[in-house]
């Protein structure tokens, strides 16, 4: 296959990536003693960053592989909103699908690091699911991008309320009568929510809650297709898409099925690794790659972003030359 074709398809993509953003806040400075107060360490504060979050960070590694995404959310009409609305216009991200609640707070991970290590997470947060009149605007919003013209829809669940049973079920609708691919990073809530879908990506540990199964993916590889196979019968989704940490990916469609083996590397961080492989494998999907080469790349992807420290996006040139690399080995 002509692999510069194909990543070129990459670009300008446009997607719809529906879920729960958030602010990725870092408080950093140094710790040189103990409080007299209480025996906890005394942080020396020396600046503070706002990153985007959650579902965000997908948008970003979409960017970053050259499509288009536009975030379809609800944040709250608070300081914090504003604060996320201006990272996604510097980041070049479209926030045209973004409802602003009154009834509803952003969610902020305000993360206290010092020497590089985290000391404390503080959450700031709405996780109740979003009210009616939040659903019907945001599906009028996502109705409305639809008939603009999109080319795939991503949902990305934080189990921050965002995604809905009804919401899920309406877009995948929406997406079936206009014949638009959709792709799912799930959580164990509304694990079962999204029938039709076209791929479907859990990890290992999300495949095992969501289905309330258990077995030893090493030893009982069998139990484990036997997962995929009844997540197949109740979700009837085309492809499934697993991961699988330290053992690569699994990948069926049909009775196609590919195991790709994890690449050796140096892990820094897994954080974020997740939201790269969904960008990838979606934009590979659309841009019609074999199912042995969504996961190939959406695995290579993934052991890129691992081999670097926080929560980062993979160009599409690093990803380029890295696929090359392993290709030709």
């Amino acid at each position: 296959m002509n692999y510069d074709h194909l990543f070129s398809k990459f670009n300008n993509l446009r997607v719809l990536v529906i879920g729960d953003v958030m602010v990725d806040a870092y408080i950093l400075g140094k710790v040189n003693r103990i409080s007299p107060e209480a025996p906890v360490p005394v942080v020396s504060f020396e600046q503070e960053e706002k990153r985007i979050g959650g579902a965000g960070n997908v948008a970003l590694n979409l960017v970053a592989l050259g499509a288009q995404p536009i975030v379809c959310s609800v944040i709250g009409d608070d300081e914090q909103g504003q604060a996320l609305s201006n990272l996604f216009t510097e980041n070049g991200i479209s926030s045209q699908g973004i409802i602003v609640s009154k009834d509803r707070k952003t969610t902020v991970k305000t993360r206290v690091i010092a020497s590089k290590q985290q000391l404390l997470r503080i959450d700031s947060e709405t996780t109740s699911p979003i009210n009616q009149t939040e659903e019907k605007a945001l599906l009028l919003q996502i109705q409305a991008l639809i008939n603009e013209g999109i080319d795939g829809i991503i949902f990305e669940d934080y189990n921050k309320g965002v995604l809905t049973e009804n919401l899920i079920q309406q877009v995948i609708a929406f997406a079936v009568a206009a014949n638009i691919p959709t792709t799912v990073d799930p959580k164990r809530d509304n694990f079962l929510a999204y029938k039709g879908v076209t791929l479907f990506k859990p990890n290992l540990k999300e495949l095992k809650e969501g289905l309330n199964l258990s077995f030893d993916f090493k030893k009982e590889q069998h139990l484990f297709e036997q997962a995929v196979a009844l997540l197949e019968e109740k979700l009837k989704n085309k492809v499934s898409f697993i991961t699988l940490s330290e053992f690569g990916v699994f990948i069926k469609e049909g009775n196609q099925k590919h195991y790709i083996a994890a690449h050796l590397r140096n892990i820094a961080d897994v954080s974020g690794a997740g939201d790269t492989v969904i960008a990838v494998a979606t934009l590979s999907l659309i841009a019609g790659a074999s199912i042995a080469d969504i996961a190939g790349i959406s695995n290579v992807a993934g052991g890129l972003v691992c081999e670097q420290s926080g929560v980062v996006s993979i160009s599409k040139e690093e990803l380029i030359k890295e696929w090359r690399r392993l290709s030709s080995n």
